[in-house]
């Protein structure tokens, strides 16, 4: 069982769309980021038992926004804004973009990113591109692959070597991915533990 730091006293802080609508940069923070439906809000929701405090969707790119939240009066939990869907406007992926580059780059309270990525679809180049963005901006990130409970084990197995491959090329990564679901609450105990050595 899982998620005793996540699941206490949770408050909602800020939607932030542009940089200077931005926090203070007080508490320590643990951002969770992916593409479009890869799970993000589905674990967020997971981890902190709560139905709805990040919006799920079978519409991708549904999270336009930074959205900061307190847990326990200990840290702060950011949902990043989902990337990789083609079908929003050139001008809101750029947008997005920048957001996201500037947040990385500027968050000395930004302990940790986990970035999500579709255990039954592996990396992407968005994710790559995400990879190298926080390589750029020296952030400590930990790959996790969601939805395990719906892929075999021996697809899993060869996503999990690619995966390990890959993230020899990039220096922030943590060299070993996490499996997880949201689902299954597979992976829970683990993400707290991170947060916990970090936080």
């Amino acid at each position: 069982m899982a998620s005793s730091l996540f699941s206490g006293e949770c408050t909602f802080v800020a939607a932030v769309q542009t940089l200077d609508r931005l926090p203070p940069a007080s508490l320590s923070e643990i951002a969770f980021a992916g593409r479009s439906n890869v799970g993000k809000s589905s674990l967020i929701n997971a981890m902190t038992k709560r139905k709805a405090l990040a919006r799920t969707s079978h519409t991708p790119g549904r999270t336009q926004q930074l959205n900061f939240f307190k847990i326990n009066d200990a840290f702060l939990l950011v949902d990043m804004p989902g990337y990789g869907y083609a079908k929003v406007s050139k001008k809101m992926r750029e947008d997005w973009s920048k957001l996201i580059r500037t947040y990385l780059r500027g968050r000395v309270t930004l302990k940790c990113v986990f970035l999500l990525v579709d255990s039954r679809h592996g990396l992407k180049d968005s994710d790559i591109d995400m990879m190298k963005m926080m390589d750029e901006t020296a952030v400590p990130y930990r790959i996790l692959l969601t939805k395990c409970d719906e892929i075999k084990k021996a697809d899993y197995d060869t996503t999990l070597e690619d995966v390990k491959e890959t993230l020899k090329k990039h220096p922030a990564a943590f060299p070993e991915p996490l499996l997880c679901s949201a689902h299954k609450r597979i992976g829970m105990d683990e993400i707290e533990f991170i947060t916990k050595s970090v936080i």
